[in-house]
């Protein structure tokens, strides 16, 4: 695991001290040295690396990283660049964003835009085995996340919180912090996006919310790559 180096260090050191984080830390590395898993070890901590707290000013919580070849890399809901084939969900996140705020569909599902940007792209499990969705679920992820969502909370200027899905939404109970604003909305997978997702309008209410405290909007459009 790529050490974190950066402002989000003080507030998540004490977890490395503490026996779960002990215990997760030996898992993974069995894991890694028996398994195919996902994504490269040192991509484990990317949303920390690319979006440092003190620039947050939104978050996406996704669930465990992809578990198929080529697509995590430490991003929820974001692939590499090279991966051409976009997941179903990032698609209807797409769709979403076309029918909000008109913009293109691109090629790619590279994210990381927004997380230059100030977006906060978790999955509240980081690390994933091959073929086997939230087979690292339960061993600890949840309680390290738990305390980046924690710190988070805790900063004293407006964020916004996008909770997609009931996992994500029962991080709504944490989150007592009367200047952020939460959204929640179903998840965009292909099962349960049509029971709400589309015509959440949950970017453009994002951006109207960073607008109104003086903050600068998040440009939500990723452009093409593989022209």
């Amino acid at each position: 695991m790529a050490a974190i180096d950066n402002d989000w260090l003080p507030c998540l050191k004490e977890e490395f001290k503490k026996d779960y984080y002990r215990k997760l830390y030996e898992f993974v590395k069995k894991e890694y040295s028996e398994h195919v898993v996902y994504p490269p070890s040192e991509d484990i901590f990317n949303a920390l690396h690319y979006t440092p707290l003190s620039r947050v000013k939104a978050v996406i919580l996704g669930q465990d990283p992809y578990h198929e070849p080529n697509q995590a890399h430490g991003l929820s809901f974001s692939v590499p660049p090279t991966q051409k084939k976009l997941p179903p969900s990032l698609q209807n996140i797409y769709k979403e964003l076309h029918d909000e705020l008109g913009l293109y569909i691109p090629d790619n599902g590279y994210l990381k835009k927004w997380a230059d940007q100030g977006v906060l792209l978790l999955n509240t499990v980081l690390t994933v085995r091959e073929h086997e969705a939230f087979s690292h679920s339960e061993k600890g992820w949840e309680i390290f996340t738990d305390a980046i969502i924690a710190a988070v909370n805790k900063q004293d200027r407006p964020i916004v919180f996008l909770l997609w899905g009931s996992p994500a939404q029962r991080k709504a109970g944490m989150l007592d912090n009367t200047r952020h604003l939460i959204l929640k909305a179903p998840h965009p997978s292909p099962l349960s996006v049509y029971r709400g997702f589309w015509g959440c309008d949950h970017f453009k209410k994002c951006n109207e919310f960073l607008k109104s405290n003086g903050i600068e909007p998040i440009d939500w459009q990723i452009e093409n790559i593989n022209q």
